[in-house]
């Protein structure tokens, strides 16, 4: 089978030696919209033993845009992302072992679903998972690769435990809601997390094999000036997360609500309920509004909102981005 991989062992960089270490590596990575697109498509065409595509959303029409792994049959089908990912790769290297996990990350989960990983890596939008995905890192000292997008802009930064600073040694506390860029607010054009994800590829693969080039420093570029820079961060003495304070694996942070990207949509989490009946829930909703769903999800439209539930008892409202309004129609319609 290494003859598949032939022009990429024809790299120095990596030979077959660094070929072979990739085939016996697992990688996880959260997140499967821009940035985890390319990231899964680059590590799985390259030969990455495992991957673990993880991801809580379902496809539409404005993700085709950037999302290079889906198509508009995926959105027919009314697929997860994670489902679809899973069943494009398998397509392209039916080799080596993909697994796509339709969940949301919290820190009741997060510790199983990265347990024995090699690399973690970020393809997600949002900040409150990524101090998640830090604090279990360095728990488990497992390297993570910080990734984001932005309308022209992209960062990137390799994280290894007790090695590099972390990503509270960057941000501290977590921003104030009304800070944060979003895809609402800002956009974001398809180079941008292109150029993102490849670089956060080409560092897995070096961390992979054991190369000694891993690049420390934040790298942040803006496709649409063509810039890039690159900042060193020293690790700080009173970093809580550095010193073992896991303040969002033990859920001083915990997210019921959370408004997504670019969706004017919010998820609603409940930890307490691990698994749903799809069948059981649309017979008692179909009363009440349209209802269509499969093994996957359950689309229910009540008045102007939809709602998608999942098995394990997530729920992502759409047409509104006010929390309370979400948690209102989840606790009425799925229960609390």
């Amino acid at each position: 089978m290494l003859d598949r991989y032939s022009r990429q062992i024809l790299f120095p960089g990596i030979g077959k030696e660094g070929q072979r270490k990739l085939s016996s590596s697992y990688v996880v990575v959260i997140g499967c919209g821009a940035l985890g697109s390319i990231i899964s498509t680059s590590l799985v065409r390259a030969g990455v033993g495992k991957i673990r595509i993880i991801d809580r959303d379902f496809i539409e029409y404005h993700n085709l845009q950037r999302q290079l792994l889906f198509d508009e049959e995926d959105i027919r089908n009314e697929l997860p992302k994670a489902i679809a990912a899973e069943r494009h790769l398998k397509k392209v290297n039916s080799s080596i072992d993909i697994e796509g996990i339709v969940t949301d990350v919290n820190f009741t989960n997060i510790e199983r679903l990265i347990k024995g990983a090699d690399i973690v890596l970020d393809g997600l939008d949002n900040y409150e998972t990524r101090f998640l995905i830090n604090d279990a890192s360095l728990k488990l000292n497992i390297p993570w690769i910080y990734g984001g997008a932005i309308a022209s802009l992209g960062m990137m930064k390799v994280i290894i435990p007790h090695e590099t600073s972390c990503f509270r040694c960057l941000i501290e506390e977590l921003p104030p809601t009304k800070t944060i860029m979003t895809c609402d607010t800002a956009g974001v054009i398809s180079p941008a997390p292109f150029i993102v994800g490849s670089l956060q590829t080409v560092e897995a693969l070096k961390l992979l094999i054991g190369s000694n080039k891993i690049n420390r420093d934040l790298i942040i570029v803006d496709v649409w000036e063509v810039k890039f820079d690159r900042f060193n961060f020293k690790p700080l003495q009173d970093c809580p997360a550095c010193q073992g304070q896991y303040d969002f694996l033990e859920g001083k942070y915990e997210i019921i609500a959370t408004s997504l990207c670019g969706q004017n949509a919010v998820q609603v989490l409940n930890p307490k309920l691990e698994r749903l009946s799809l069948d059981k829930l649309a017979k008692q909703l179909k009363p009440l509004g349209k209802v269509s769903h499969n093994k996957f999800m359950l689309h229910f439209t009540i008045d102007k909102y939809e709602i998608i539930v999942f098995p394990e008892g997530r729920a992502i409202v759409k047409n509104t981005a006010k929390e309370s309004i979400a948690r209102a129609l989840y606790s009425k319609y799925i229960g609390a």
